[in-house]
C-alpha cells in the first residue's frame, strides 16, 4: 500500500486454491497439453483430473492405512498398498493392469485344491477307524468284500461335503438374474455391503435369505414392494402375512415382524413399520427401524439380506437423509456388535436419483 493511499494489492490465487483442491491443477494441464496438440483441452478438465486423483490418493492411503494398523505398523509400506487395493473390488479394477513397485504378491489357491485337502481329512479320519473294521474282517472271514465297502465309503464322504456346500455357495456368488452390483464395499466385521441395481418386480426372486419388507402398522402390501412379493409368494404369502397379523397384532413405529417367504427364493420376509418423515424424532425411529431388522435378521442366523429403499413414497422421508440415517445406522450396528452371523447385505435400489444418492453417500462412509 502506498504513502498516499493507494489500492492494497491483491495476492494471487493459484488455480488449486481456487478450485479447492489440493494437488496441482496447473501441473494437470502442462500433462495434458503434453502429446494432445491436436485436441481442445477445456479449462475444467485439469480441474477435474485433480480433483479425481485427489480422491483416490486419499482412498487408496486411508485402505493402506487400515492394512498397515492391522499389521502392528506405524508406517506404510508397498506392501500395505497392494494389499489395500487387492481387498477393494473397485479399485482392484481400476488398477488390475498395474504392478506395484515391492509390494509382494497374494495368496491364491485354487479351489480345487482346497476341496482336495477336506477330502484327504474325511480319508484320515475313515482310516483311523480301520482296527474295528479289521476285527470284523476276521469274523466274517471275508476280507475282499469288506475292504471294497470301506473304499466306497471312502469316495462318498468327500462328495457329500461338496453336495453340502453348494447352497451356501450360490448365496455367496451374488443376488441372481436382473440384479447388478454397482458398488460393494467392507463393513467393521467383514460383512459386505453391495449396492445394486433392478426392477421393483423382481424383489422376489432376489437369492437372499431374508427380503425387509417397509410396510405401515396394518402390514398391508399395497406399496411396490409388498405387492412385489405378494406377487411373488403367491397365495402361500398372503396367508402367511394374515396369520402374522392376527398373532402380531399392529407393528408399533420402528419395530419389526417375521414371516415366512413362501414360493421365493429367501427364507423369510421380515416387515418393518417406516416412521413418518414430519414425526417426533423420526431420524432416530429410523436408525433403530433398520437396527430392528437386522437384529431380526442374526436371530434366525440368516447369512444374507436385502434392504429396498426403506422410507416409501408416502413416509415423505427426503432421500439424501434417508441414504445418509440408514448407511450410517448399518455400520454402527456392526460397530457395536461383538459377532453376526450376516455376511452379505444387499441395497436393492429401482431409480437412478436413488443410485446416485446411495453411491455417494457410500463414499461419504468409507472416508469417515
Amino acid at each position: 500500500m502506498s504513502a498516499r493511499g493507494g489500492k492494497k494489492k491483491a495476492t494471487k490465487l493459484s488455480r488449486s486454491a481456487r478450485a479447492g483442491v489440493i494437488f496441482p491443477v496447473g501441473r494437470m494441464m502442462r500433462y495434458l497439453r503434453t502429446g494432445t496438440h491436436k485436441y481442445r483441452i477445456g479449462m475444467g478438465a485439469p480441474v477435474y483430473m485433480a480433483a479425481v486423483i485427489e480422491y483416490l490418493a486419499a482412498e487408496i492411503l486411508e485402505l493402506a492405512g487400515n492394512a498397515a494398523r492391522d499389521n502392528k505398523k506405524g508406517r506404510i509400506t508397498p506392501r500395505h498398498i497392494k494389499l489395500a487395493v487387492a481387498n477393494d473390488e473397485e479399485l482392484n479394477q481400476l488398477l488390475r493392469g498395474v504392478t506395484i513397485s515391492n509390494g509382494g504378491v497374494l495368496p491364491r489357491i485354487h479351489p480345487e485344491l482346497l476341496s482336495k485337502k477336506r477330502g484327504s481329512r474325511v480319508k484320515v479320519d475313515s482310516q483311523a477307524s480301520l482296527p474295528e473294521k479289521k476285527v470284523e474282517r476276521s469274523k466274517s472271514k471275508k476280507p475282499i468284500k469288506s475292504f471294497k465297502k470301506v473304499k466306497g465309503k471312502r469316495g462318498r464322504k468327500p462328495k457329500s461335503t461338496n453336495n453340502e456346500s453348494v447352497p451356501n455357495s450360490t448365496l455367496e456368488d451374488g443376488p441372481g438374474d436382473g440384479f447388478t452390483i454397482l458398488s460393494a464395499k467392507s463393513l467393521f466385521l467383514g460383512q459386505k455391503l453391495s449396492l445394486t441395481e433392478s426392477e421393483i418386480s423382481k424383489i422376489g426372486t432376489i437369492k437372499v435369505e431374508g427380503i425387509i419388507n417397509p410396510t405401515n402398522a396394518e402390514m398391508d402390501l399395497k406399496d411396490g414392494v409388498g405387492s412385489a412379493l405378494e406377487k411373488a409368494g403367491g397365495r402361500e404369502f398372503l396367508e402367511a402375512v394374515k396369520e402374522l397379523r392376527k398373532a402380531q397384532g399392529p407393528l408399533e413405529v420402528a419395530s419389526v415382524a417375521v414371516s415366512q417367504a413362501s414360493g421365493m427364493a429367501a427364507r423369510f420376509i421380515i416387515h418393518c413399520n417406516v416412521p413418518q418423515w414430519g414425526s417426533e424424532k423420526c431420524e432416530d425411529q429410523l436408525e433403530k427401524t433398520v437396527k430392528n431388522c437386522l437384529s431380526a435378521a442374526e436371530d434366525k442366523k440368516l447369512k444374507s439380506v436385502a434392504f429396498p429403499a426403506l422410507p416409501a413414497g408416502r413416509n415423505g422421508f427426503p432421500k439424501q437423509t434417508a441414504a445418509q440415517l440408514i448407511l450410517k445406522a448399518i455400520s454402527n450396528h456392526f460397530v457395536s456388535s461383538s459377532s453376526s452371523s450376516l455376511k452379505n447385505i444387499y441395497f436393492v435400489l429401482f431409480d437412478s436419483e436413488s443410485i446416485g444418492i446411495y453411491l455417494q453417500e457410500m463414499a461419504k462412509l468409507d472416508a469417515k
